[in-house]
């Protein structure tokens, strides 16, 4: 399958989920009370914009692929290493038990920077620096917009407590 097709593809699949969040899964599946004054607040409002980031790059999907050459198949070459992949799920799967292991004993901030940094790390990431500011930069802002901003609590530790 060429990468055309894959990007097609990925992006009918992104538009149709999309639709199915907007027009069936959001209304249906979540229910929101009618007197929040603030519509950030509304259980509602964070789904609908994940379902329309999720279409928006549906389209960007659709777009490339008209522009992206058609190719004959994309070359099967076997994989270097099997067992890498293994190792890496296996990684994965001790950094989601260390992860919840640590939630009530550091809170969620203090876990979530080194968690992203180690997921970045064992999926290869080619921006290291940019893995890092994102790691610090995100939990503290959103822990700092929930937290100051919005009014709602955010879990933390026992031991360090965020102002």
């Amino acid at each position: 399958m060429s990468k055309r097709a894959i990007q097609f593809q990925l992006g009918i699949g992104a538009c149709l989920g999309c639709l199915f969040l907007i027009l069936y899964a959001i209304p249906h599946w979540i229910s929101s009370p009618s007197n929040i004054r603030n519509i950030v607040l509304s259980p509602r409002f964070w789904p609908s914009i994940v379902a329309g980031l999720t279409g928006l790059v549906g389209l960007g999907l659709l777009v490339v692929s008209r522009s992206t050459p058609h190719e004959s198949g994309l070359a099967n070459t076997p994989i270097d290493a099997p067992r890498a992949g293994l190792i890496r799920l296996a990684g994965l799967a001790g950094l989601m038990v260390a992860t919840f292991w640590l939630l009530p004993r550091l809170g969620m901030v203090w876990v979530s920077i080194p968690a992203f940094l180690a997921l970045a790390f064992l999926a290869r990431t080619r921006h290291p620096k940019t893995a890092l500011v994102c790691a610090v930069a995100v939990p503290m802002l959103l822990y700092g917009f929930f937290a100051h901003v919005a009014g709602i609590a955010i879990p933390q530790g026992d031991y360090v407590r965020l102002p």
